[in-house]
């Protein structure tokens, strides 16, 4: 039983070296049942480990599906979160996680004021 466990042990370590690991961003949209309220959009980067371009996208998709929810905020109102689109999967950029500082995922685009216009924090806009 001892050397059927090492034996597991080790093939699970084979596994998880042969794993890639990937980035996926994922676009979620909340709505509030009050329609005064815009909706809120996010995106979530996820950092995944799999053996194949095709496994990761169903793991980010099966990732994004398990945030969907429904609940209140504090002004009794109800908010309901569904992802909306897996944006991109892409290899991570650095595989050694073990360093003080890591690229996992970088982007590009060509006009900075659309890139303001879509992330409030830049402008110090709250939430």
């Amino acid at each position: 039983m001892k050397s059927l466990r090492r034996l597991l042990s080790a093939m699970l370590r084979v596994i998880v070296m042969i794993a890639n690991r990937y980035v996926a961003l994922l676009l979620f949209e909340s709505i509030s049942s009050d329609r005064n309220r815009p909706a809120l959009y996010r995106e979530d980067v996820v950092l995944l480990r799999a053996s194949s371009d095709e496994t990761v996208r169903r793991l980010a998709d099966a990732h994004g599906r398990a945030q969907e929810c429904t609940h209140r905020n504090a002004d009794g109102d109800t908010i309901s979160t569904r992802l909306m689109q897996i944006v991109d999967v892409a290899t991570a950029l650095d595989e050694d996680l073990d360093e003080d500082a890591v690229d996992l995922y970088a982007r590009h685009f060509r006009d900075l004021d659309s890139y303001r216009v879509l992330d409030p924090l830049l402008e110090g806009e709250p939430l």
